[in-house]
Parts: C-alpha cells; structure tokens; sequence
C-alpha cells in the first residue's frame, strides 16, 4: 500500500495543488512525512492525515459533535500535521531532538484545544458561583488558552509570513490596553485579560467561531473532493477538454491555458496552486506555439487567478460571503456566473490580439488523447453535477461535498466496470481503489493545512474587531475620505488589499477587508437610493424627524425636494451613527441585501489583485519561474492581462449585474464583450491589425456606449463601433511582422 511509487506519485500531486512559496526544505514536502524512507514518524502522520481527512467527512454527515467540539478537534489536528510538516528545524528532518519537538509539540497544542473544548461548561458554572466575579479560569485554562494563542501566532507564521502574527499581535494589544490611547473614532476601552481570553477563546467570532466552523465544515471538504477530483485523473481531462474546445483557434495554446485554469480553478481553490499545477503544462506549450515567454506567463497567472472567480466553488471566498452575509451560497454563485465569464473572455481577448499582432500560433500540435478526454470526463462532469445541484438545491456545502466524494468513487467503479466488459483499455477508467483513496485524502488534508490554520488565527482578529469597534470607525474614515464616491472607496479598498495580499493569502486577505470595509462600501451603495428619495422629497414625519438631528441647512426643503448636489451635501452631513439607523428606515430590505452582496464581491474580486500586482505577485512570479522569464516583467505583464479585476467590480458597483432580471443580465454583459475588447485594443494599440489614430477616439465613444447600462440604443451604438474598428483594422495591410520580444 505504501510502496516508493505510490508516495513518489503523492509528492508530484501534492505539488502541484500546494503553495509553492512554502520552504520545500522542511517537512511541507510530503516525501519527508511518507517518502521513500518511509521511517516510522513519517508512516505514522501519513495515517494519522488519512484518518483525520476521514473525521472531517463523518462529522459533517454522521457524527453528532457540538460546533465548539468540531473546531477545536479540527484546529488540533491541524495544529499537529503543521507542527511536523512546517517544521522550525528546517531540512533536519533527520534529527532525532527535531523529531520528538515537533511531535510533542504538535500533540500538546492539540491537546490544549481538546482541554478548552471541554472547560466550556465548568468554566460557565465556577463563573455564576461567584457572583459579580470576571471569568474564573483554572490555571490548566490559562496555559491551555495561552498556548492555543502562541500556537496560532507560530503557526501563522510558519505557514504565511510574518504578516498575520504581527496583525495577532497588534489586535490583542488593541483591546488590552492599547485602544485607550487611541484618537478620535479609533479610541476604545481596555478589557481585563480573562475577558479577552474568554471572547478569543468561545466568542461566535473567536478562535473556534465562525470563521472555524468555515473550515471544519466546508472548506477542508471541498479541499479533499479537489483532491479526489486530482487523484482521478481530472487535471488530464481538463487539459484535454480544453484542447478539444480551443486547439482549433490560432493561439489555441494560450485559449488552452485560459480554459484549463478556469476548470480548475473549480479544484484547487489558490491561484498560485492553479498556476503551479496547469502551467508546467500550459506554459511550455504556449512558448512552442510562439508566444513571448512574459506573456505566456502572464497568460497563466492571471487565468489561474481567475480560477477563484469561477463558480461552482470560487475558493473559500464564496463560504466565507455566505456565512458572513447569510445570503444563500446558490444565489452568490448564481450571481457570478456572467461575471466570470466576462474576466476569462477578458483574458481570451487580450490572447487573440496578441496572437494577430505577432503572427504566433499557427502550426502547434495540439492533439488531443480521447482516451484521458473520455476517462477522465465521467469522474470529473458526473461528481461535479452531483454538487451543484445538491447546492442548488439548499443542502449544505458540506453534505454536497461529501456526497460528491462518495459520487466520485461509486463513478470510478462504475466506469471501470463497464471499460473490462467493453474490453477497451485506450479508453479505461481510473478505479478509485484503497491507494487512490487514500492518496486523495493525503492530497486534500495537505492542501488544508493553510486554510485550517489561517481561519482560526484570524478568528483572532476578527474577535478583536467586533469587540473594539474599530470596523466602525474605518468604516467611518472610508465614508468620510471618499465623501459619497463609489469610485473612491473602491480605490481605497482595492489599496488596503494590495497591500494586505503582499503578506496574506487573498482569502485571508478578503476576509479581513470584508469585516472592515463592507459596511461601509455597502452604506454608500445604499445612500445612492436615499438621495434619490432627497430628490423627490420625503414627507413621512417618521423618517424627516431622523433627519433633524442632521446639521445641514438643507433640512428645511426635504419635504419639497433637494436637487442631487444639495441631496448629496445632506447625506454626506449624516453622522456616521446616525446613518446606521437612517438607512434601515429609507432603504427596503432586498435593496439592502443587494448592496452588501454587491461591496463583499467588490471587496472579494479586488482581493485577488495581488496575485498578478507588483511588487509582491506570488503567481505571477511562479509562472515566470516556469516560463523562465524575468518575474517583475511577467508581473506586470500579468497585471495587464487581469485589467478585469477592475473592470467586473465597477460594473458590479454601476450596473444592475447583480440585481437585475435575466435578460437585463445578458444586456449588460453581453455589451460589455464590446466594451472589454476595445479596453482591450487601445492598451495594445493593436485590434485585428495595427490602429489609426483616428480610430481611438471611435474606441474610447465605443466603450461608454458598450458599458452604458440598459441603455439600448446606446449599447448598439457602442457596439458597432468597435466592430468598424475591428474591421477597418483587418483590412490595414501589415507590412511586416512585429518581432516577439
């Protein structure tokens, strides 16, 4: 069962779905947990990964385990794979001292959040015996809090950088004593420390709150039914697809690599992942096709990160939004869907013209092996099926993953079966067998460690957050520094995550944003409906008596009506606190709905920006590695390729996208193809051939009347230029080739 082979395959695979920015000198590399040594330790975390993939499917469809119970043993399993796989001893592996640390280390974390899982109830009773006392901790609570806290800061760091322990750090100290000297909106009270131990410790939005339940429930499944997709054989399958759709097309290679990271994305949830795994494929393809080494790369990365964008899954992202907003997880990724589709023909576009301009793309060999297309096809369409319409359906992400995994495998036996009786080997199945199995679990409890980690770490923070307030008052500094502009609170926004993702994983990166920005993005969104009730005028006494607590001298003609910049002037004199009340009474409760789905996908798309941004661009950078290029060059390369981390978000902002009906949808976003092409065109100077420059200003009036929203007559308008360009463009005679640099 654990033959050489078989863990050599484990490491290939594992490779190719981990970070890659991981120190592959300590035990992150899983050769060193059930390599060819296969030492004793090494065997013994291998099962114990195994058996604990399989905890987290039984305890999300049979197991009976309070929420407190199910993170604490999720963190604690954790907490011992990170001790011995990131170890701080490096590539000693060998070492025996390191060994027996990490070990012990490992099983004494865990042990802490068993024991604090358990101390609930005795800690509520010693509390209540003793009337007008603070939380009575037991000195095994203390040492068994504090270590769950070092443990977290270690783990953090270990796994991300020391971005996240700083962030640990600087919010406990917030609430402990240094928010007392804090300024103006930022100013909040000291807390005694067994109160701050109490809420990281059992506060909904502590260490084993929300943020954990995230993981233990969803997240860590939908990891090991990538991992089952990956053992299965789909990778292959999705690079074969997407010969089959796109090899025609010249620059077939490039279309190829836009296709497979799209799918899957869908898999393994990180852009720098999808990159490491599609791109040894498609990146050396593309360069055998004539593309320029950057662009490929580019190509790659910002494809790859994408593939958090792609419904059904999105990454952790979209569980997260569902928790966070208790909006249905059907209806945020219904929503994406147009939005997808729109940031990857983004991508194609930019493919096409690059390969016109430089007359690359002809002559490449993209055969495509049918017998991994239809091998492959069955366990990957069939298992991803089964999910969504288990998700469409309202059950929860958890049983829907689980049941896909069991789908997988019942799929793989049964399309083995029927490969023998047909008795055609070319096209035979990958059986799910024991060694399958459990290489699948081993690749997805990998995968989860980060995950895992991060979200309870940062259950940390988000603690800190609500308890301090300090959500509120950013909230407030973006209101104010923006002063009612949509365009500048994204601006901020998309600055903090730029920043943030430098040191963070997106998805950490998004959820902190989101905690601290998304109110106040989405109270903006809703003050654009009030003003247009200012517009009309108010008349009902209840909501013109809120509005008498506002110092503004406009106050007296609300009943008449304002005009938009008096309106404007009024909502942007609204105390922040006052606000808060006012837009529940002013804006209806889908609206509402609406406009904080509507910032959390802003805030969730500009999050993804540091992955192709520089200076700190993770998958960019990865796929320069592969392509050989220079990795600032390829950055900015691939931060060109991705301008629909921009584009999407501001449509989300201005245009019903997400709002409106079906067809004001494909209106929308079927002009917006137009506009996305012609964006495109004027940044390469180039369309189906060289431009004029007469036929920029054509392009730029193509591009306002393309993005205009549900206005007919001028998305025509838009549209048809852009088509004039694109065939004045063709018929420009190019009388030379453009060398590729």
């Amino acid at each position: 069962m654990c033959g050489p082979d078989f863990w050599e395959n484990i490491v290939t695979k594992t490779t190719a779905i981990s970070e890659p920015d991981i120190d592959t000198k300590d035990r992150g590399d899983w050769l060193s947990l059930a390599g060819a040594t296969r030492s004793p330790t090494s065997l013994m975390v291998a099962i114990l990964a195994v058996l604990f993939g399989i905890w987290h499917i039984l305890t999300n469809i049979y197991l009976v385990e309070s929420g407190l119970w199910q993170n604490a043993i999720h963190f604690g399993g954790f907490a011992f794979l990170a001790s011995v796989v990131h170890s701080p001893f490096g590539n000693r592996i060998n070492s025996r001292f390191a060994i027996i640390f990490d070990i012990c280390y490992g099983v004494t974390i865990a042990a802490a959040a068993l024991w604090v899982a358990g101390a609930e109830s005795g800690l509520y009773e010693r509390t209540l015996a003793i009337t007008g006392q603070q939380w009575q901790f037991t000195v095994i609570d203390w040492a068994a809090g504090l270590l769950l806290v070092i443990a977290a800061i270690d783990f953090s760091r270990r796994i991300a950088g020391i971005v996240i322990p700083i962030l640990i750090i600087v919010s406990l100290s917030y609430i402990l004593f240094m928010g007392s000297y804090m300024p103006g909106v930022f100013r909040a009270a000291s807390l005694p420390l067994n109160d701050v131990m109490f809420r990281t410790l059992y506060n909904d939005e502590g260490m084993f709150g929300i943020l954990a339940s995230i993981s233990s429930t969803n997240i860590t499944l939908f990891m090991i039914f990538g991992g089952f997709l990956v053992a299965s054989g789909a990778s292959d399958f999705v690079i074969e697809l997407s010969k089959l759709v796109a090899g025609r097309i010249r620059g077939g290679a490039a279309f190829v690599a836009v296709l497979a990271s799209a799918l899957t994305g869908t898999i393994s949830g990180s852009a720098i992942a999808n990159t490491a795994s599609t791109g040894v494929v498609t990146i050396p393809l593309m360069k055998s096709n004539g593309f320029r080494a950057k662009f490929a790369a580019g190509v790659e990365a910002a494809a790859s990160t994408g593939g958090q964008l792609m419904p059904p899954i999105m990454g952790a992202g979209a569980f997260v939004m569902a928790s966070y907003t208790s909006i249905p997880y059907s209806t945020i990724v219904t929503v994406s869907i147009v939005p997808a589709i729109l940031y990857f023909l983004s991508v194609a576009f930019i493919v096409r013209i690059e390969a016109v301009k430089y007359q690359v793309g002809d002559g490449q060999d993209l055969t495509i092996d049918y017998g991994k297309l239809v091998s492959g096809g069955l366990t990957f369409v069939l298992p991803l099926t089964v999910m969504i319409w288990l998700l469409m359906s309202g059950v929860t992400p958890s049983f829907a993953a689980s049941w896909a995994i069991a789908s997988l495998v019942v799929v793989s036996w049964g399309t083995w079966v029927a490969s023998k009786l047909i008795g055609n080997a070319a096209f035979a199945p990958v059986l799910m067998d024991h060694r399958l199995i459990t290489e699948a679990l081993l690749i997805g409890i990998k995968s989860s460690i980060m995950t895992g980690i991060l979200l309870v770490s940062i259950g940390i923070m988000n603690n800190a957050i609500v308890t301090s307030g300090v959500g509120n008052g950013l909230s407030l500094m973006i209101a104010q520094w923006s002063q009612g502009s949509i365009v500048v609170a994204m601006a901020l926004i998309g600055l903090a995550s730029l920043v943030l993702g430098m040191g963070l994983p997106v998805t950490a990166a998004y959820i902190i944003l989101a905690i601290l920005t998304a109110p106040a993005l989405a109270g903006i969104m809703s003050d654009t409906l009030i003003i247009d009730q200012l517009v009309v005028g108010i008349t009902d006494p209840v909501k013109t008596a809120m509005f008498a607590l506002v110092d503004s001298p406009h106050i007296a003609n609300i009943g008449q009506g304002l005009s938009r910049a008096d309106a404007a002037s009024l909502m942007a004199s609204v105390p922040f606190e006052l606000a808060v009340v006012l837009r529940p009474l002013l804006v209806d409760p889908d609206s509402q709905v609406v406009f904080l789905l509507t910032a959390h996908l802003i805030i969730f798309w500009l999050s993804q920006d540091s992955n192709v941004t520089p200076p700190v661009c993770l998958a960019a950078f990865t796929a320069a590695g592969i392509a050989g290029s220079k990795p600032m060059a390829t950055g900015f390369q691939a931060w060109k390729i991705a301008k629909g981390l921009y584009i999407v978000p501001l449509m989300f902002a201005y245009t019903p996208l997400i709002s409106g009906d079906f067809w004001e949808v494909i209106q929308i976003g079927g002009f917006a193809l137009f506009g996305i092409y012609a964006l495109n065109s004027l940044i390469q100077n180039y369309a189906e051939g060289p431009l004029a420059y007469w036929v920029y200003p054509v392009l730029v009036a193509g591009v306002i009347g393309s993005f205009w929203p549900l206005n007919f007559l001028a998305n025509i308008i838009g549209a048809c230029l852009v088509v004039a360009v694109i065939i004045t463009s063709r018929n420009r005679q190019i009388t030379a080739v453009l060398p590729i640099i």
